[in-house]
């Protein structure tokens, strides 16, 4: 049976690119979009509980608009889910990329004229022009150096998710604002030019090859039962958790240790990437 998570299908329509269109569903093509807010929860259902997020500028395909809620498939994991008409925009050519934990897009290039958009790592903008130290674009001027042009990829996965260190968990989070174990593994291997679904459980089946010593290298992902974290040194990870509510560094010893004590069980995977 397909993956829901992947499967742009519900009780209407059909991707028309799919194999099996099932019986009595509309073949839909789908209309190229972006997210034209800073952070959209995609939901499973209209009005249903969170599975991810996608910040602004991420490319999507739409394809259904029914009651104020576009159901549609997010083209950096294929993830497919509702979110609000509202947060969709039409296509635009995004140039760069925000490689800052979090950046402001200002009204004048001028660090002290008021700001119109706060915007996450990851998001994707226009640039128009400018030079020094704003950049100008279509939300307004935006520091030159929390900007990468679109294909300058990180080097170091564990290196971008420090950047995110303290920010607050949030189950099914993508952003600076709030961000979950998968959604910091995505971030980071993204930000590096590495593809990445959006769930543990796929990163898991999916992600490196198995490592069966217990030496660990700056990059590797271990993974539990509904979590997973990546190896920042030969003792130590980094991971957004419920326990601390943050993204948080910790010893990985200490860390194996403590998820097994509170029931969530073993390490199930150690994977390198290549």
């Amino acid at each position: 049976m397909a993956d829901r998570r992947r499967t742009p299908v519900n009780d209407r329509v059909a991707a028309a690119h799919l194999s099996d269109v099932p019986e009595g569903l509309q073949p839909v093509e789908g209309t190229a979009a972006r997210i034209g807010v800073p952070v959209a929860d995609l939901l499973r259902a209209p009005d249903g509980p969170r599975d991810r997020q996608l910040v602004y500028g991420e490319p999507v395909t739409v394809y259904e608009d029914r009651d104020g809620w576009s159901f549609l498939q997010a083209a950096k994991d294929g993830y497919a889910g509702y979110v609000p008409s509202s947060a969709v925009t039409a296509p635009f050519e995004a140039t760069h990329w925000v490689s800052a934990p979090a950046t402001h897009a200002y009204t004048a290039d001028d660090f002290k004229s008021p700001e119109s958009h706060a915007l996450s790592h990851g998001s994707r903008v226009q640039v128009l022009g400018g030079a020094g130290r704003f950049l100008e674009t279509t939300l307004g001027f935006i520091p030159a150096r929390h900007l990468s042009a679109l294909g300058a990829h990180a080097s170091d996965p564990a290196a971008v998710a420090g950047l995110f260190l303290g920010t607050p968990y949030l189950w099914g989070g993508n952003s600076c604002f709030g961000i979950d174990c998968s959604g910091l593994v995505q971030a980071a291997l993204l930000a590096c030019g590495i593809p990445c679904p959006g769930d543990s459980d796929m990163q898991e089946a999916e992600l490196g090859e198995a490592v069966s010593s217990d030496s660990y290298q700056r990059g590797d992902l271990l993974f539990w039962k509904g979590h997973v974290a990546l190896v920042r040194g030969a003792d130590t990870l980094i991971h957004a958790n419920a326990h601390h509510m943050a993204v948080a560094a910790e010893p990985i010893a200490a860390a194996i240790a403590r998820i097994e004590a509170q029931g969530d069980g073993p390490v199930t995977a150690h994977k390198r990437l290549l």
